[in-house]
């Protein structure tokens, strides 16, 4: 799709935008901000909209409800396109932002497809109401299709927009009524066999490194999944992580296509002219901890002393480097890997600073210039990146869709935020959901290891929607 071709999403497209104080905003007349929120706000007390788009870590970040406008794209030009209309749009908005920094004023929340030729749906999301928080304070965006807007609007579309607060904190269903992982041990054999095959592709010498992913599906017949609560959950649970969630497309339930994860990649963040970046390849199973041995010498020994896991990991920072090095003239990574300790399992990670080259007119390149430049990683596709991919198409024998594609936001500064969509899934319906989780092969993989490093992987998302074992 070209950026000529690109639809708005209403009848009526937004003009306005108003930023205001979050604080100012409690302290105005009448106002429906609870004065505790404002004066100790944690987004994970509003993650509770059936419309919501989020990506929070730790109770900051940014929640959006509602939707102003929003664009489709597809194919190999996706990235350009939905860069083309986010621009145009923002262009076209009279902006009112006196707070002017970092992800204030208008922000879009993006996913976009892991592979070129997906059919799956990419896009970009601009809601109605953003509500964002950082070290430095909170804030409150609305966007409008009136000319200008004032505080009662902001307070009058907080009103019909943001649910009521709720503790930080997980809830799960009745297990009497969960929903279940459907079991399929000939799915797990084929690709505990396309693993294999991808080794041989490995020790022939065609390639170096790739990723194979797999599909869980999850079933929840007594009543809707509870996706709202997956997030809350994900969020208390996960807070070192990215809890993301967005629907790319517009539909009359919300339920439908909705992409949701707590990821613990940082693909790319721009901020004022900086790139920051996560990247984690190398992973171990909290469970699988010997009695008797100290978990953290233990994780230190199997991730930072293995040829194996270090070779991993090499191959995603090349990747990385390699992909931003027409961007910068200097990068900054970490000396040496360190190991990153999540709930369920510990990553190999490192994390890499640039100072971004401003280009003939003074300005550095967007986020969502970087994501395409960036992405697919060796961490979600493989070494060398056109081979890995090619692999991919003919050992996974599924559409990835938005998994392991980047997911984030980006605001009308060119500063942005973008993880890789991982350890999550989508909502296809309100009763079915597909969730992901995926390893790196190398020439030293075993199969069965790496299926259960799958299964470590899947365990977030699945406790978070309350999954009981089929």
């Amino acid at each position: 799709m070209s950026a000529s071709d690109l639809p708005s999403c209403n009848d009526q497209p937004p003009v306005s935008a108003l930023t205001v104080d979050l604080r100012d905003l409690a302290a105005a007349a009448h106002s429906p901000v609870p004065q505790a929120f404002a004066a100790d706000p944690d987004l994970r007390q509003i993650l509770d909209g059936q419309r919501t788009s989020c990506w929070t870590i730790g109770g900051l970040g940014l929640v959006g409800f509602g939707r102003a406008a929003h664009v489709v794209v597809t194919g190999e030009d996706r990235f350009t396109a939905a860069r083309d209309w986010w621009d145009r749009l923002t262009t076209q908005l009279h902006i009112t932002d006196p707070l002017n920094r970092s992800a204030t004023g208008p922000v879009a929340f993006g996913a976009l497809t892991f592979a070129r030729a997906s059919t799956t749906s990419s896009g970009l999301v601009l809601p109605e109401l953003v509500v964002g928080h950082d070290d430095d304070g909170t804030w409150v965006t609305l966007v409008s299709t009136q000319p200008e807007v004032q505080m009662q609007d902001v307070m009058a579309a907080w009103t019909r927009l943001v649910p009521q607060l709720q503790p930080v904190g997980s809830r799960h269903p009745d297990p009497a009524t969960a929903p279940v992982a459907v079991a399929d041990p000939a799915a797990d054999r084929s690709w505990c066999s396309a693993v294999a095959d991808g080794v041989g592709l490995i020790s022939e010498g065609k390639l170096e490194k790739l990723v194979l992913a797999r599909a869980v599906e999850v079933r929840s017949d007594a009543q809707p999944l509870d996706v709202p609560g997956a997030l809350r959950n994900l969020a208390a649970d996960y807070s070192t992580c990215w809890t993301y969630s967005v629907s790319v497309e517009d539909h009359a339930d919300p339920s439908v296509n909705r992409l949701f994860g707590a990821t613990p990649e940082r693909l790319v963040r721009v901020l004022d002219g900086k790139l920051h970046a996560r990247v984690l390849a190398g992973t171990l199973d909290r469970a699988s901890v010997p009695p008797g041995i100290d978990p953290q010498r233990w994780a230190q020994q199997k991730l930072l002393d293995d040829p194996k896991q270090r070779a991993e990991h090499e191959f995603a920072i090349d990747s990385l480097l390699d992909s931003v090095s027409a961007y910068t003239n200097q990068v900054v990574s970490s000396p040496d890997p360190f190991v990153l300790e999540l709930p369920n399992v510990w990553h190999l990670a490192s994390d890499v600073t640039a100072e971004l080259t401003p280009g003939p007119d003074g300005t550095v390149p967007s986020a969502l210039e970087l994501v395409e430049a960036i992405h697919p990683t060796a961490a979600v596709c493989g070494t060398p990146t056109h081979a890995a991919a090619e692999a991919i198409t003919q050992l996974e024998g599924m559409d990835r869709g938005l998994y392991a594609g980047p997911v984030g936001w980006l605001d009308s500064r060119h500063n942005g935020d973008f993880g890789i969509a991982l350890r999550g899934g989508v909502q296809r319906d309100a009763h079915r959901a597909e969730l992901y989780a995926g390893c790196g092969v190398v020439e030293a993989s075993v199969p069965a290891e790496e299926l259960a490093e799958t299964r470590a992987k899947l365990r977030p998302v699945l406790g978070a929607l309350g999954v009981t074992p089929a």
